[in-house]
């Protein structure tokens, strides 16, 4: 039996010399136990814990739209202004998924995001404190280096705890977290920035943060990571504990199905293999994806409030619901596909949703769009149907690159999240101050046009496939 045979070789370190062949048939062996598995009790808590970490992203995320139409009056912003401060928070982003995703994949996914975690927490005590737009600039910075490592690096740890049958839904209902934040941040808005003012959006965040802090200690180490290292011993003992799990909840479990090894060529290569062979391409496709997808959608949803009281006039009650309404639309968008895309396919769907959402776009910049409602109903669709490939493109980067790579890919992956992010609230900052509403919305939609034409040529089907067949 694998147990007895890996105890036995507990107690002797495994080398550099020892042949690589064995190191990554012990690999396969765990990852195929893990494939057989059901979702175990640990396993949905695990998935439940780190989504209430990435339910806090999606939250701080967004926080600063909603009290941005409250900060304009009280500190006098400029468009560029604003700009900035919106932008702010995605570039620390960028440094923060660049930095911490190299880290996970050297001393593990479970150190990484409790420091991650007591950062962006940290930060959002500071937001409260900030008195100028200098200061929530710095402090939106550093949060978002807090925020930009906790995402990639917990997306790397969901995907390597489910089998490829079940990874596409277990996943997306994870990340449905993030939207649901999104929406929570909407609700806080509407119903308390009007009567406390915008220091309330960051003093509500607060409560589901501290109560992360306890019950990280509750998870556990990726068993994928730590066989990639070598640690087969604690991978096995994780591994046994979930079988045992799910034995004693009456499942029973077939044999695991025999995986070929790791190619002998393809460890401990660094940030340079995703460089190299497959994993260039794929790199290559998922950033512009990365970038088109989430330049749009973070440049509308980050605005629209703004936009509404600004340029329209509309009271602030109706300026947040309205940015509430379109969160909320996301949201739905997002659990349909959550439940439809293992069936739909990963590149079917993104193809579909990202040609689809330029056509509203595309109608707004051609009627000039000249009402709220108009830019409700149209802006609202389009942010729907982008928000489906936002929010599941941390699934689709994971399944891309092998557990050696999957954090640090995912990290430099979503850092062109980052930039993407950062640069929609500039565009729209600089189009409302020069050209015009309508042009925001006809530059969105040639970027997403842009970035489905790369997804139909480039992209790869990964539904179904086991992570180490798609990514040796």
């Amino acid at each position: 039996m694998l147990t007895q045979r890996v105890d036995a070789d507990a107690a002797i370190p495994r080398d550099a010399a020892e042949p690589l062949s064995e190191a990554a048939t012990d690999q396969a062996r765990i990852s195929a136990r893990l494939e057989r598995l059901p979702i175990t009790r640990q396993v949905f808590w695990a998935r439940n814990i780190i989504g209430a970490a990435t339910f806090f992203d999606g939250y701080t995320v967004i926080a600063i739209a909603y009290a941005m139409p409250v900060l304009v009056k009280e500190w006098s912003l400029t468009p560029a202004q604003i700009g900035l401060i919106l932008s702010a928070g995605y570039l620390g982003q960028l440094f923060g998924a660049v930095l911490f995703g190299s880290l996970a994949e050297r001393i593990g996914r479970m150190k990484v995001l409790t420091f991650t975690i007591l950062l962006f927490v940290a930060m959002d005590v500071a937001c409260l404190f900030a008195t100028s737009a200098a200061a929530m600039m710095a402090f939106r910075f550093l949060q978002g280096i807090g925020t930009g490592g906790e995402v990639p690096v917990a997306s790397a740890y969901v995907n390597e705890l489910i089998g490829s049958k079940k990874r596409g839904r277990f996943f997306l209902l994870y990340e449905v977290m993030f939207l649901l934040g999104l929406v929570g941040a909407g609700v806080i808005g509407y119903l308390l920035v009007p009567l406390y003012g915008w220091k309330v959006m960051f003093a509500v965040g607060l409560v589901p943060a501290m109560l992360l802090i306890p019950l990280r200690f509750f998870l556990f180490e990726s068993p994928r990571w730590l066989a990639s290292k070598g640690r087969i011993a604690e991978a096995d003992r994780i591994v046994s504990r979930l079988e045992a799990s799910a034995s004693k909840a009456g499942h029973t479990l077939a044999e695991p199905e025999e995986l070929p090894p790791l190619q002998k060529n393809s460890n401990r290569q660094g940030w340079k293999e995703l460089f190299r062979g497959m994993y260039f391409k794929r790199s290559l496709v998922i950033w512009a994806m990365w970038f088109g997808a989430y330049m749009v959608a973070n440049g509308l949803i980050t605005w629209l409030p703004t936009l509404y009281r600004q340029h329209f006039h509309l009271p602030l009650e109706t300026s947040l619901a309205y940015g509430f309404m379109t969160s909320a639309a996301g949201v739905v968008a997002a659990v349909i596909c959550a439940l439809l895309i293992d069936k739909v396919g990963r590149r079917r769907w993104y193809i579909g949703a990202l040609f689809a959402a330029a056509l509203p776009l595309t109608a707004l910049a051609l009627t000039g769009a000249t009402t709220p409602l108009q830019i409700l109903l149209m802006a609202g669709l389009g942010y729907a149907l982008v928000q489906t490939v936002t929010f599941s493109l941390y699934l689709y980067s994971a399944e891309l690159y092998p557990t050696r790579l999957r954090a640090l890919g995912t990290g430099i992956g979503s850092a062109w999240l980052r930039l993407g992010s950062a640069a929609g609230p500039l565009v729209v900052g600089m189009a409302i101050s020069g050209a015009g509403v309508h042009y925001v919305f006809g530059t969105f939609a040639i970027v997403l046009l842009v970035t489905g034409v790369i997804t139909a040529l480039f992209a790869i089907e990964t539904k179904g496939r086991v992570l180490e067949e798609l990514s040796p």
